[in-house]
C-alpha cells in the first residue's frame, strides 16, 4: 500500500472531524446543547449519528477478520448487532427518551429513587465504556502500523487526542454532526472498494472461499510470526524456516513438519511454496484467538451453546451500551426516538452486508493473516493483494479513511457517555469545565491499558462489552420500564450478580484461567446463564423486599409509557436531571 495516499486519507479524515466538530461548537449555545443537543436532533440526523458511533472497529475491521479465521459462523456478529436495535425499538427506545434522563445512571436513580443504585450503575457505565474504548484505540494502532510502520501505540494516541478535543470543545452538538458524516464515509469506504474487488476476483477465476478445508496459499509466501504460537497439522508440511520451531533453531533451512502440534517461536519466518496448505493456528488459553474459538472450532462440540451465547449478548447488549442509550435523550420526544431506531435498523443493516465479503476474499487472497494473528488487517490489505497499482493504492487509502472514521466516531460517543458519568458522580463539580477534565480521564485510562494489554481481535473485545451490558443493564431497563415491583435492592443485586459474573467470567477466560471443555465454553460465552441470572436475581430480591418499592413508581411508570401530549410533561432540563 502506498503510504503517501494512506497518510493523506487519514489526515483528511482527522481534519474533517475537527472542522465539523468546530461547526458544532459554533452552534452550541447552552449547557443543554452541550450535553443533549437541546433534545432537538431529528430522526434522520440522529439515526446517522447513532449508526456512525455504533459501527465501530469491530464492525469495520473485526467482522471481516473473524470470518477469515473462523468462517460463516461469525456472521452471527452482524446479525446480532443489527437485531439488537429491533429489541431496543420494541422494549426501550420511547420509554427511555420519556424518562427525561441523560445517562443510564440518571435513569436508575429516577426509577428507583436510590443514590446507591445510581452509583452502582455509574460503575458499570464506566466499565463497559472503557471495555469498548480499548479495542477502538488498539484497532487504530494496528491500522496506522500497517499504513506507515509507526509503533502500534501511535494510532491510539492520535484517536484519543482528536476525540478528546472534539468532545471537550463542543459536546453532544459537535459529535452529532461528526458521527453522521462518519457513517456515510464508512459506508462509502467499504462499498466502493468491494465492488472493484469482486469484479477482479470474478475475472481472476480464483476459487471460492472454502472454510471446511485449510486455506491454500496462491503464491510463494513468507510469514513472520510476531508472537509464539502453536500450529496444528493434519498432514506433513514442508516449509523453509528461519528461527525456532519446537525449540530447534534453523537458518533458512527447509524442514518437513510431521502431523501434530508444533510450537513456533516469536520472530520466526516460515516460507511456504505456492499451493501449500496454511496450517491452523491452535488456540490456547492466553491466545487472543481463543476467546471466540469455541463457536467455530468444533473441538469441544459446544458450537450451538456458543452461538446462543453470542446471540443473547448481541441481541440484548445493545440497549445497555452507554453511548447508544445517551443518544435517545437527544430526540425531541418518544415518537421521534422510535422513528430514529427504525432508520438505524436500515442504515446498520445496509452496512453489515459488506464486511463478510471482505472476510471471504481474505480467505482466498490473504489467508496467512489468520496465522500471524493480524486477521483484522484483511480489509486494509486486500486492494493491494487483488488489484495492486494505483487503483489498489487509492482504494486502500479510502479503506484507511473509513477505518479511522470508525475509530473516531465510536470513541467520540463512548467518551461523551463516560465523561458525563464521571462529571456527575466522580468529580466534585458538574459544570462544563469539569466535563472537559472528565473527557481527558475517559480516554486516558483505556489508552494506558491498551499499551500494556495483549491485542485481542477487535470484534471479540467488543463482544466482552456486549456480554456485560446484556447481563447488567438489559435486566435493569426491561424490568425498570415494564415491572412496577422492581426495588432498589433487587436492581442492585441483579447488577452485581448478572453483570459482575459476566465480567469475571470473560476476564478469567482472557487471562487463561478457565479449564478446558465445558467450563471454558461456559465462561467464554457467559450470556446464556448470566442474563437469566441478572433477571432472576432482580425479580426474586424485589419480591423479597416489597416494602422497598419506591413511592414514586406509579408516576414514573406513567411518564415512561404515556405520550408526552397525555401526561403534559416536558423534557427535564439537563441541569435538573444531574442533581
Amino acid at each position: 500500500m502506498n503510504q503517501t495516499y494512506a497518510v493523506a486519507a487519514v489526515t483528511a479524515v482527522v481534519l474533517a472531524t475537527v472542522l465539523i466538530g468546530a461547526l458544532g461548537l459554533r452552534v452550541s449555545r447552552t449547557t443543554s446543547d452541550f450535553y443533549v443537543a437541546s433534545r432537538t436532533v431529528r430522526p434522520g440526523l440522529n439515526a446517522a449519528a447513532i449508526s456512525g458511533e455504533y459501527l465501530s472497529a469491530a464492525s469495520f475491521l473485526g467482522i471481516a477478520g473473524l470470518v477469515l479465521v473462523q468462517g460463516p459462523a461469525m456472521l452471527w456478529y452482524p446479525v446480532g448487532y443489527t437485531a439488537g436495535y429491533l429489541v431496543l425499538l420494541v422494549l426501550v427506545a420511547a420509554p427511555l427518551r420519556r424518562s427525561g434522563a441523560y445517562t443510564l445512571s440518571d435513569f436508575a436513580e429516577a426509577r428507583l429513587e436510590s443514590p446507591q443504585a445510581r452509583r452502582l450503575a455509574s460503575l458499570f457505565v464506566v466499565g463497559i465504556g472503557w471495555l469498548y474504548l480499548l479495542p477502538q484505540l488498539q484497532g487504530a494502532g494496528l491500522t496506522l502500523e500497517i499504513l506507515t510502520g509507526a509503533p502500534d501505540w501511535v494510532g491510539g494516541l492520535l484517536v484519543a487526542l482528536v476525540v478528546t478535543g472534539t468532545v471537550a470543545a463542543g459536546g453532544m452538538r459537535s459529535i452529532t454532526f461528526v458521527q453522521a458524516f462518519q457513517y456515510w464515509l464508512k459506508l462509502t469506504a467499504l462499498l466502493v472498494p468491494v465492488l472493484f474487488l469482486l469484479a477482479a476476483w470474478y475475472g481472476d477465476g480464483a476459487p471460492r472461499a472454502r472454510f471446511d478445508a485449510p486455506a491454500v496459499l496462491r503464491g510463494h509466501t513468507v510469514v513472520k510470526l510476531a508472537d509464539t504460537v502453536r500450529i496444528g497439522l493434519d498432514a506433513p508440511l514442508t516449509v523453509t524456516v528461519t528461527g525456532s520451531v519446537d525449540s530447534v533453531a534453523y537458518t533458512d533451512r527447509t524442514v518437513t513438519l510431521a502431523p501434530g502440534t508444533h510450537h513456533v517461536q516469536g520472530g520466526t519466518s516460515l516460507a511456504f511454496a505456492p499451493g501449500a496448505p496454511l496450517p491452523d493456528r491452535a488456540a490456547t488459553g492466553s491466545d487472543p484467538l481463543g476467546w471466540s474459538q469455541p463457536l467455530a472450532g468444533g473441538r469441544d462440540g459446544h458450537q450451538l451453546y456458543a452461538t446462543y451465547g453470542l446471540i443473547l449478548a448481541t441481541f440484548l447488549g445493545t440497549m445497555g451500551l452507554p453511548h447508544v442509550a445517551v443518544r435517545f435523550y437527544t430526540s425531541p420526544h418518544g415518537r421521534a426516538a422510535r422513528r430514529t431506531t427504525l432508520v438505524v435498523l436500515g442504515l446498520v443493516g445496509a452496512f453489515y452486508l459488506l464486511p463478510g465479503l471482505y472476510g471471504a476474499l481474505g480467505r482466498i487472497y490473504a489467508p496467512e493473516l489468520a496465522l500471524t494473528g493480524s486477521a483484522d488487517a484483511a480489509v486494509l490489505v486486500l486492494p493491494d493483494r487483488i488489484l495492486g497499482g494505483l487503483l489498489g493504492d487509492l482504494l486502500g487509502a479510502l479503506l484507511a479513511a473509513g477505518a479511522f472514521a470508525a475509530f473516531l466516531s465510536t470513541a467520540s460517543g463512548l467518551t461523551m457517555s463516560v465523561a458525563g458519568v464521571l462529571t456527575q458522580d466522580v468529580l466534585p463539580s458538574r459544570g462544563v469545565r469539569h466535563f472537559r477534565l472528565a473527557t481527558l480521564l475517559a480516554t486516558a485510562v483505556p489508552l494506558a491499558v491498551g499499551v500494556v494489554a495483549s491485542k485481542v481481535p477487535v470484534a471479540d473485545a467488543v463482544g466482552l462489552a456486549f456480554a456485560v451490558s446484556a447481563s447488567s443493564f438489559c435486566p435493569l431497563l426491561v424490568l425498570g420500564i415494564w415491572w412496577r415491583r422492581l426495588t432498589p435492592p433487587g436492581a442492585m443485586a441483579g447488577l452485581l450478580l448478572g453483570g459482575g459474573s459476566a465480567l469475571a467470567a470473560v476476564m478469567a477466560t482472557r487471562a487463561g484461567l478457565a479449564p478446558g471443555g465445558w467450563p471454558h465454553t461456559l465462561m467464554a460465552w457467559p450470556a446464556v446463564w448470566s442474563v437469566p441470572l441478572g433477571f432472576l436475581t432482580m425479580v426474586l430480591v424485589s419480591l423479597a423486599t416489597p416494602r422497598r418499592i419506591p413511592p414514586g413508581t406509579p408516576a414514573i411508570l406513567a411518564r415512561l409509557h404515556l405520550p408526552e401530549e397525555i401526561t403534559g410533561t416536558v423534557p427535564v432540563p439537563v441541569q435538573e436531571v444531574r442533581r
